[in-house]
Parts: structure tokens; C-alpha cells; sequence
């Protein structure tokens, strides 16, 4: 058994989480601290700025210069990591291991035949000499070159922890952040696993237009608005949608256009609707799971947990109902990640991003 600390920085671009585990790469021995540490303003606006560099690049010609950002995350994340080493009472000489997602800024899927691109931004080599810590990081490039899609990739630890938990049945796991995704676990079988379509990423991009807020607080608005029936249908004609599974898409590949004229509560109702939606339509091809259990941050919003269930026919839970974390599980999933790219076990499956083969992807930078 390692001590692990994860970190995970989402497309929300709302801060960082990091929390620290024991494990072995297979089994969870204890829980150590955790906690999200917020971007500040003009943190933000950098990393903001690399996003939207990265979209104007699509992959095409010389690459933006991202070092400044990259400086700026590479920082946060290590100041995160001390912070989390210093709640469990650590040196961080005592830390064995840090796995480091980095920031997305640009994810392509596979398409007609080709592979897909994606850059997650980060200095791991940088942050091991800073902690002091080997640390694991560019966790999605190797599953991209065998073919797959390169998420999600939490899959694999949504499986331990329903073993560990002791779950049974058909359980479906439903992160909804920027974009959402589901785990779908079936006794006997491997795990699942794509994006459904938005989750978070439009509700928030809309709040920020109309309201200044940087998400729907406790889904208030989309509670006071009516969903727009004629724009929904418009937005589940999206050609993600139809598409089967392995898929991945990047929280841009969606945008705000169909809503434009809508008045902002009415915008907000139908967005969270289309989340709902798409995401439930995406469950039922798969089969009715006996549990829902939703991480991210949309299982803070009630509007959209009710319309889920609503549409699904099984209540949504918060994964906080079977003891799981959901302010961290990515980020402790990134650390039971790192300790089996150490090993050279799987991180992902065919049957989770379509690779042609299992796949231990990562890089370790050694101190």
C-alpha cells in the first residue's frame, strides 16, 4: 500500500482537488484528507485564456505558447498538495506518489478512422522537484494512441470503490461536471463507460452570460423558468448524441447557440433539461440500473437531480449515500491511477475508451 495524494483540475476551471489515499493500485486501505482549492480571479483568466488559445489551434500548425498557464497550474497544484499533506499531518517525504491530471485545454475524439488528439496542460517533471514526490501524470495520451478515445478514465476506480462499498447489481456512476459521463457496472462483466453529452458546461456558460454567476446555485434558476420544448428537441438532435458508445467529446463540441433568444431562466429550465435528457437516454440503452449514484458538481444542483430521476424512473443519488466523496473522487481516482501506471496495470479497457487493448497510460517523472 502506497500514500498517494490525487490531483484533478476540470474544465469548470473552478479550482483544484486534491485528496489523499492508501492503496495498491487494486484495493482502497483508508481515505486521507482532501479538499478543493479555489482558483483565484486572475488564475482563472489565465487558465481561461490558454483554453480558448487552445480552441482557436484545433491541433492545426504551431502550437500556442502555453508556459504561463502551465507555471500558473503547475504552482496551484503543488500548493494543493502540500496543503493536503499538511491536514493528514505528512511530511511530504512521506508521500509516495502524486498523480497529476493537469489541465485540459483541447480534447479531439477518434474519428473516421483516425486517432484523436487531446493535451492536458502541466509540468509534471516540474512538480516532483518542487514536492519532492515521483509523480504520474499525462494519463491519456497512450490510450489515444492505441485507439481510444482517452476517457473517462475514473471507470476503473468506480469499480473499486463499489467493491470496496460491497455494491452489487446493476450500478450506474454518473460524473457530471463540465461534460457529463457514466460507468455503467453489471455483475460479471467489465465496466462501461462514455460521454453522455454536457452536464455542467452549459448551465454555467449561460449563468456567466445572464446572471454573472459562475453556475446555477441549487438549480434556482432553472426552477423559475419553463423549458422551451421546440429548442430542447433542437439541442437532442445533436450528432454526438446518435453516436454509440466508445465516445468522448470536449466541453466546446457543444454550444449555447440554440438557447440564444430564450429568456434566462427559460435558457437555464431547457439546458438542464437537455442535460437530464441526454443523459438518461444515453442510461436506457445500456438498461435500467438499480442504483443512480451522481459525483461532480451537478449533484449540488436539485433541479437537474429531480429531472434525472424523473426521466430515468430510478432515483438519482448523491454517491455521498454510499460513503463515497464526491467533492474528490476524480482526484482520488487519479491517485489509485498513478500507483497502477507504476505497475503497469490497466488504466483503461476497450470497453471503457474503445481502445484496441487494455492500456496503462501515464508518464512518471522521478525526482
Amino acid at each position: 500500500m502506497k500514500r498517494v495524494i490525487g490531483l484533478m483540475s476540470g474544465t469548470s476551471l473552478d479550482g483544484i482537488d486534491a485528496a489523499l489515499i492508501e492503496t495498491d493500485g487494486v484495493r482502497i486501505a483508508a481515505f486521507g484528507p482532501g479538499e478543493t482549492v479555489p482558483y483565484t480571479r486572475e488564475d482563472r483568466a489565465i487558465l481561461q485564456a490558454a483554453v480558448d488559445a487552445a480552441l482557436d489551434w484545433q491541433f492545426t500548425g504551431p502550437a500556442p505558447d502555453f508556459r504561463r498557464a502551465e507555471a500558473v497550474l503547475t504552482d496551484r497544484h503543488a500548493e494543493a498538495a502540500e496543503r493536503v499533506a499538511a491536514a493528514a499531518g505528512l511530511d511530504l517525504d512521506a508521500v509516495e506518489l502524486v498523480g497529476f491530471h493537469g489541465q485540459t485545454v483541447l480534447h479531439r475524439a477518434p474519428s473516421g478512422g483516425s486517432s484523436g488528439q487531446t493535451l492536458q496542460i502541466g509540468d509534471g517533471a516540474k512538480l516532483a522537484s518542487r514536492l519532492g514526490v515521483d509523480v504520474v501524470h499525462d494519463f491519456r495520451t497512450a490510450d489515444m494512441l492505441a485507439g481510444g478515445q482517452g476517457a473517462p478514465l475514473a471507470p476503473l476506480y468506480h469499480r473499486a470503490l463499489a467493491d470496496h462499498a460491497g455494491l452489487d447489481g446493476a450500478i450506474a456512476v454518473l460524473n457530471l461536471g463540465g461534460v457529463a459521463n457514466v460507468t455503467w457496472m453489471a455483475p460479471g462483466r467489465d465496466p462501461v463507460a462514455f460521454d453522455t453529452g454536457p452536464a455542467n458546461g452549459l448551465i454555467d456558460a449561460w449563468c456567466a452570460r445572464h446572471t454573472g454567476e459562475a453556475f446555477d446555485r441549487d438549480g434556482a434558476l432553472a426552477a423559475s423558468g419553463r423549458v422551451h420544448e421546440a429548442t430542447l428537441d433542437d439541442l437532442l438532435q445533436h450528432p454526438f448524441l446518435a453516436l454509440a458508445p466508445p465516445k468522448s467529446l470536449d466541453r466546446w463540441d457543444f454550444t449555447l447557440e440554440p438557447v440564444r433568444n430564450l429568456a434566462a431562466p427559460d435558457g437555464a429550465a431547457t439546458l438542464t433539461a437537455f442535460t437530464a435528457r441526454s443523459v438518461a437516454d444515453a442510461i436506457t440503452r445500456l438498461g435500467r440500473p438499480d442504483r443512480l449514484l451522481v459525483t461532480g458538481g451537478g449533484r449540488l444542483n436539485p433541479t437537474l437531480m429531480r429531472m434525472l430521476g424523473e426521466h430515468l424512473g430510478v432515483a438519482a443519488e448523491p454517491v455521498e449515500a454510499v460513503g463515497w466523496r464526491g467533492d474528490l473522487l476524480e482526484a482520488e481516482a487519479f491517485a489509485w491511477l498513478a500507483v497502477r501506471v507504476e505497475r503497469g496495470l490497466p488504466t483503461s479497457l476497450p470497453s471503457t475508451t474503445g481502445a484496441r487493448h487494455a492500456v496503462s497510460g501515464g508518464r512518471i517523472s522521478r525526482v
